[in-house]
């Protein structure tokens, strides 16, 4: 029997369903952007029946007739500012000019609504083009050889339109993109204009200084509330986009020596060497700017002081040789006071935010960050204060403490790739978890770190959210009640029949001190642990899930599945949970391990009898603990950070099991509760993500992601998965 035809069927189905996917993001793109839509396909349309996309509109015979421009408007081809912005230049420029305004006016289009974003754009397009025409209309004659040269040109694109879009749109973004987009536009408009000059440059010019002042007035309802205080960071933001500026301005004058504004560069511009020479100095600088470094911010004002004593010399000179009436050549001298003045300014900026590059240096963070509180410590303000159920994890080794001004609370953080992970909410008496929150951030800032806090609850999450940060989930934490707790019906029916059958089976449960048992109990639960980790492939992880060293601490209990014959078939490890004035009021479920060919419903005994032997003892509710990654509800609002987290924990669910051993603890009936990353904006992300994966596998190494790689494709893309009742080993 032949398989070609399923074969077919199933290609035909694969390239229908993808045929479907594509006209439905077109949907999808028609309903949310249409204006965007409709222009950029405009564009495509236009070039190809114009012939532009093999042949440049600049040199065909009706480019006159579409393009606008100076001659255009004397010539009375007022049209040509309603076709120009459909043409590119050149065939290559089409994919530049469609990609830039299918993202920026896309941006704006969304951020503003269709009406308005149509309005601002088009009209933007429109007032820049005309300031600029009208700009060169006064200054052509007047001896200025750059505006006579650029007043015969013509020019096409929508450029000016969408930089006026986006421009405007910035007023929608919340604190600090705003303040980051507004610089990169500054940036590239200051550098365009001042070294390049064309037409199109200017157009862009006079777009954002229509756009960005009036820009918190035409966004209307749309535009950001959260109108703050400039902060040390966003000084040092400003100040590395100032650098940022002078340093591709001397590129660009190196790489199109034009004539500009302001002159050729050509007689001003350093040499390869001396360019080479300042992005190798800047780069470091920029670095250190970014973490408020004060060995940077000194060499930076050395710099910026350097050039602008240059100004100060020459114009000196200037000064003398006129009065004496002496022969001096100014060629290219307007181009090199307007790259020196620039200079000025960032002096001027480096000198009015000096109280920002306070960082100290490597050496005295080391003594800044020595050795504080020991476990000891924390553990007296634990049992004082009381925590979450994450908040045992915080005695553990590897944690820092920081110590708010009280003396009183503290935050456990890890310090790893330049970012400061604290562990769950602070531990501090009532109502001053806020103010440790906030001293946290302002120790951060000041040190150059990059702060977050990991599995935070609701509370800690509000305290951030004041502070303008974000928030996303990231676990979910598993409450089982035990004052009521009965298992009875159908939905106990696994924990019933696990309990039934270790009766049976002559299994017994032990809920002890593990580091008080006999040396063959300890050591079946260290083998237990190295099967477990055997069959994963990777390290065992750390940060907040603890192991069997954790599990030897006096203060933890353990529960064991013991057989007649002394054999350990399942271990679990549960932690404290204080709730203040020296008492526990629950216990946080930790290490969980099975013997692979032992009893198999071990967990499910071993945990319902740990929860009635705590309930005997008086306490009020147990954690199954959160696991990473997985939670119980669908995201009503899926961000791009909610969409990588997703995208993760399909990646890892094959090595650790996060989502099946969510769905273990689910025959517990129990309660959930999200547990957040609070950090204070996307930009962060990247180090916080390398931080929170040497936090969690600090010693794994890229012989060991190799060997997982090559074990993953002998397997077909999975990791066998030894499971009891629905738990990985």
């Amino acid at each position: 029997m032949t398989t070609a035809t399923p074969a077919g069927k199933t290609a035909d189905g694969a390239g229908t369903r993808g045929h479907e996917r594509a006209l439905g993001r077109f949907a999808v793109l028609w309903h949310r952007l249409p204006f965007t839509t409709v222009v950029v396909l405009a564009m495509l349309i236009v070039g190809f029946a114009s012939g532009s996309f093999w042949q440049a509109a600049e040199h065909q015979g009706a480019f006159p007739y579409y393009a606008y421009g100076l001659p255009s408007m004397e010539n009375g081809r007022w049209w040509t500012m309603v076709t120009g912005p459909f043409f590119a230049l050149r065939p290559l420029f089409y994919l530049p000019m469609t990609g830039t305004f299918a993202l920026l006016a896309g941006i704006a289009e969304w951020k503003l609504g269709t009406r308005r974003a149509m309005a601002v754009t088009i009209g933007g397009q429109v007032v820049s083009t005309l300031a600029a025409l009208q700009f060169l209309e006064l200054c052509r004659n007047s001896g200025w050889e750059w505006a006579d040269r650029i007043a015969t040109t013509l020019d096409v694109g929508f450029s000016g339109g969408t930089l006026a879009a986006i421009a405007v749109a910035s007023a929608t973004l919340r604190h600090p993109w705003r303040l980051r987009l507004r610089a990169g536009l500054c940036v590239y408009a200051g550098v365009a204009i001042m070294f390049v000059g064309n037409l199109a440059d200017l157009v862009h010019f006079f777009a954002l200084i229509v756009g960005l002042p009036l820009g918190h007035r035409l966004a209307g309802p749309n535009r950001a509330k959260d109108v703050r205080k400039t902060s040390a960071r966003e000084w040092r933001f400003l100040a590395c986009a100032g650098l940022v500026l002078l340093t591709v301005a001397e590129i660009v004058m190196w790489l199109l020596p034009d004539d500009g504004p302001f002159g050729s560069a050509d007689e001003v511009s350093l040499s390869g060497l001396e360019v080479l020479a300042l992005c190798l100095v800047v780069v470091p600088m920029l670095n250190g700017l970014r973490r408020g470094s004060r060995f940077a911010w000194l060499c930076s004002v050395v710099l910026s002081a350097a050039a602008v004593g240059q100004v100060v010399v020459v114009g000196a000179v200037v000064v003398v040789t006129r009065v004496f009436h002496a022969d001096f050549d100014d060629h290219g001298l307007a181009l090199f006071f307007v790259d020196n003045l620039l200079w000025t300014f960032e002096l001027v900026l480096l000198l009015s935010a000096s109280k920002a590059f306070r960082t100290p240096s490597r050496r005295r963070c080391r003594k800044l960050f020595r050795p504080g509180p020991d476990p000891a410590f924390a553990r007296l303000l634990l049992g004082r204060n009381g925590g979450s159920t994450l908040s045992w994890m915080t005695t553990w080794p590897h944690n820092s403490y920081f110590v708010a001004s009280d003396g009183a609370s503290y935050l456990a953080y890890q310090r790893h790739a330049g970012a400061a992970v604290a562990l769950g909410d602070p531990v501090a008496p009532d109502g001053s978890g806020e103010r440790t929150l906030r001293e946290f951030a302002t120790m951060c800032e000041n040190t150059g770190l990059v702060p977050c806090v990991f599995s935070a609850t609701a509370s800690a999450v509000a305290v951030t959210r004041e502070l303008g940060w974000q928030h996303v989930q990231v676990a979910e934490d598993t409450l089982v009640d035990l004052e009521n707790l009965q298992f009875r019906g159908k939905a106990w029916q696994d924990v019933r029949t696990a309990l039934n059958r270790a009766k049976k089976d002559g299994i017994e449960f032990r809920l002890v001190r593990l580091a008080e048992q006999p040396p063959e109990i300890r050591d079946q639960v260290r083998e237990l642990s190295k099967e477990w980790i055997g069959e994963k492939g990777l390290p065992e992880m750390g940060f907040t899930l603890g192991g069997v060293d954790e599990a030897m601490d006096p203060a933890t209990r353990v529960g064991l599945a013991v057989d007649a014959e002394g054999v350990v078939h399942g271990v679990t490890s549960w932690l404290p949970v204080h709730t203040g004035a020296g008492t526990v009021g629950g216990w946080t479920l930790d290490v969980m391990r099975r013997r692979g060919d032992g009893f198999r419903p071990a967990m499910e005994f071993v945990i319902a009898s740990a929860c009635l032997a705590f309930r005997e003892e008086g306490a009020r509710f147990v954690s199954l603990s959160g696991a990473p990654l997985v939670r119980s509800r669908e995201r009503t609002q899926s961000r791009a950070v909610d969409r990588m987290l997703d995208k993760l924990s399909t990646l890892m669910e094959p090595y650790y099991g996060f989502r099946s051993l969510h769905a273990f603890k689910a025959k517990f009936q129990p309660r959930h509760e999200p547990l957040y990353l609070a950090f204070r904006d996307e930009a962060d992300l990247p180090r916080i993500g390398l931080a929170l994966g040497r936090a969690y596998l600090p010693n794994a190494g890229l012989k060991d992601f190799a060997k997982l790689a090559l074990r993953r494709q002998r397997t077909g893309g999975g990791v066998e998965d030894h499971s009891a009742a629905g738990i990985p080993q």
